[in-house]
């Protein structure tokens, strides 16, 4: 065929396997037809390979440069660029879910989402390094695949632009150890070739196989080769899983070795004469001549065929959650051994006609240039690596986080947070971190109080601010300024929603409202006290009749009747109690009390009551009207002078004796009280000439 035939850009694609190396060199057409121009296999001349990993570097690369000067004469072209793929064998899937709680309902974005995948590969890296703990392998994430998201605990096929509490994921993530790509890429470049494109031989073989609209349907695809069988699941539109098991045909090869005393190579070729041939000749090591039937090949080989496919069928169970899959495609060469689908079929417990090998009926939109070439399994994946070239130019980059080389598998969509997941930088200093919470129980029943949210990580990528998600390239310089923790939680008693309740008191008929009493650790304190992790707070649904008297600064005489019936002080008075008592003779002609009781005492006044537990010595420092040792005082309430008489010290509550202010009803959300200009609470001491401030807000 004539060079100017061909388009000027031509995919090479190499097939690197255990027992041959296949090259195809082609292009694809804008009908997305992909066409054949050249192709070439060489076996190894020795078994430079085992099981798909690369022992000898320098065979296989001679074996690579004999294939591609082949290919050159057969285009006419010199090849320099190559795509390739790694075996099934050293592939690590993990399959993890991961979770992200919004404070509230939040719209979820594209951000939100690149996060949570974020934290599930993260899960994947560290599920995967404590499964290797005692190896020391350095392994890649060359790609994830998400099998779906959940919304508020249910499933979701799309996140973006509903509004959620709590984002989920389910994804399935894989991994290449770091010295299957060092063999592969040195293998490749000693041969004069450049790597474009790297992939996995059961990603290259199933999109070839199982092409993107039978991924509805519960599929596995089994790519026997020599040294492994690698197998991919697909349901529900995704690729669910990949697997592999370290027996292929090789195994069948040497069990005809050890029957018949022959040398690999001819054991091979016994093999293969099994899929054409009735009969074979061969020379053992002895040097003894002998002709047998292939079918008494076949039949030495049996139990060997039966233990691959057990194998390959219990894995496809283990894979696919415990159960069988609807039908099975196989591919490559070692599943062309008679016998070998209908084995497989049987330890699945699947028709015959659902295990099947796939080879031109995959190969239907797939044009060879080449004259008699015969379309079979064998040639899935080669032609599968160079169609991946189209999909997306794989390969590796390596770019600097924090001074810190790093290489990462390009899968054409890098950005920020996959060079600092690959390094290994803690997700947590990525996103902003909250401060400590206050962890306590209100009247038994536990409560949380929130730390404040800090700042995100600040990120430059060569000298310029950018977001986790802005994409990467090769030798990019990134910078990561760790996230910040916000301020601890606090929270002060009087900021409970539960603090404005009140007990409400019948004392000789008249009405008192009086606030709960607060108890932290079993010790009152006032609206003012901070909750510390771990406080037990109750609010109290009762006062002592001790209490009560202490809160109105009444004195009474003679026995004290509590719901008409004679009480002590310690005796508990709960909503809506009626106190009967005498009250002495001062306070009985006090016309305050007659008149204004009822109003004058709210749920703010007792605060200054409950403070004075903590050290304050209110009440019980003051003496009664009339005493030698009271003392008169003016002082400036609301800008009207107000004379305090009566008692040797006063605070702030005594105010409310000599000065009406109305705190039966609430006419805003907070009381402020100020003494000059400071903000004090209810027990904060009194001077000459003081101004006081006393509002709602």
């Amino acid at each position: 065929m004539e060079h100017e035939k061909y388009p000027e850009h031509l995919v090479f694609g190499l097939d690197i396997g255990t027992r041959s190396i296949v090259g195809t060199v082609g292009y694809r057409k804008q009908n997305n037809q992909f066409v054949v121009i050249a192709q070439c296999m060489r076996e190894h001349e020795t078994r430079a390979m085992i099981d798909g990993q690369i022992h000898d570097i320098e065979m296989v690369s001679e074996t690579i440069r004999n294939v591609k000067e082949e290919l050159e004469k057969q285009v006419g072209r010199k090849l320099t660029e190559v795509c390739i793929a790694a075996a099934g064998r050293v592939l690590k899937t993990v399959q993890v879910s991961a979770e992200y709680d919004f404070a509230s309902d939040t719209t979820v974005n594209e951000e939100h989402i690149q996060s949570l995948d974020l934290i599930g590969v993260e899960k994947a890296y560290d599920t995967l390094r404590e499964e290797l703990k005692e190896e020391k392998i350095n392994f890649y994430c060359v790609g994830y695949s998400v099998i779906n998201y959940t919304l508020n605990g249910y499933s979701i096929a799309k996140l973006n632009g509903h509004k959620a509490s709590k984002i989920g994921t389910n994804l399935l993530a894989t991994f290449l150890p770091d010295e299957v790509i060092n063999g592969l890429y040195a293998a490749v470049e000693e041969a004069g070739l450049q790597v474009v494109c790297i992939t996995l031989e059961p990603i290259a073989a199933i999109n070839v196989a199982i092409p993107e609209r039978f991924r509805l349907l519960n599929i596995a695809m089994v790519d026997v080769g020599a040294g492994t069988s690698d197998i991919s699941i697909t349901k529900d539109g995704s690729i669910v899983a990949y697997g592999m098991i370290p027996y292929a045909g090789d195994e069948i090869t040497e069990a005809i070795a050890q029957k018949y005393l022959v040398e690999f190579n001819v054991a091979e070729t016994m093999k293969t004469s099994c899929l054409k041939k009735k009969s074979v000749s061969f020379k053992d090591v002895m040097g003894i001549k002998s002709k047998i039937t292939t079918e008494e090949i076949l039949g030495s080989v049996d139990d060997i065929v039966h233990k691959i496919t057990k194998s390959v069928a219990e894995k496809i169970v283990e894979l696919n959650g415990g159960k069988s899959v609807s039908a099975v495609f196989v591919v490559g060469g070692g599943g062309k051994i008679p016998g070998f689908v209908t084995s497989l079929a049987n330890y699945l417990e699947l028709p015959q006609d659902r295990v099947a090998l796939r080879g031109e009926e995959v190969l239907g939109n797939i044009i060879f240039l080449q004259e008699k070439v015969k379309k079979d399994s064998l040639l899935v994946t080669p032609i599968g690596i160079c169609l991946t070239f189209y999909e997306k130019s794989n390969n590796f980059i390596f770019v600097t986080v924090n001074g810190v080389r790093v290489k990462l598998y390009d899968n054409d969509k890098l950005t920020v947070s996959d060079a600092a997941v690959q390094m290994g930088y803690p997700n947590e200093k990525l996103f902003p971190r909250r401060g400590k919470p206050i962890n306590f129980t209100l009247n038994g029943s536990p409560r949380m109080v929130r730390g404040e949210l800090g700042e995100a990580a600040q990120i430059r990528l060569n000298g310029e601010n950018v977001g986790l998600n802005h994409r990467i390239l090769q030798n990019d310089k990134i910078e990561i300024t760790e996230s910040t923790v916000g301020g601890d939680a606090v929270c002060e008693i009087g900021q409970l929603p539960e603090y404005h309740s009140t007990i409400t008191i019948y004392v000789n008929g008249s009405r008192i409202l009086c606030p709960k009493f607060i108890e932290v650790n079993g010790t009152l304190v006032s609206e003012y006290y901070s909750i510390q992790d771990q406080d037990e707070v109750q609010m109290l649904s009762y006062y002592t009749l001790q209490q009560v008297l202490e809160f109105m600064d009444i004195q009474c005489q003679g026995e004290i009747l509590v719901n008409n019936k004679p009480a002590g002080m310690e005796e508990k008075v709960y909503e809506n109690f009626t106190i009967t008592c005498n009250l002495n003779n001062n306070q009985a002609s006090d016309d305050s009390f007659a008149e204004g009781q009822e109003d004058m005492f709210s749920e703010e006044v007792a605060a200054a009551e409950v403070k004075t537990k903590e050290g304050s010595e209110g009440k019980s420092g003051e003496t009664a009207k009339g005493d030698s040792s009271a003392r008169d005082i003016y002082v400036t309430v609301n800008s009207t002078v107000v004379k305090l008489e009566g008692k040797e010290n006063y605070i702030f509550v005594d105010i409310f004796d000599f000065y009406h202010f109305d705190l039966s009803v609430m006419q805003g959300t907070e009381l402020v009280t100020e003494v000059n200009g400071i903000r004090v609470d209810f027990t904060a001491p009194l001077q000459e000439g003081d101004h006081i401030q006393i509002y709602w807000r």
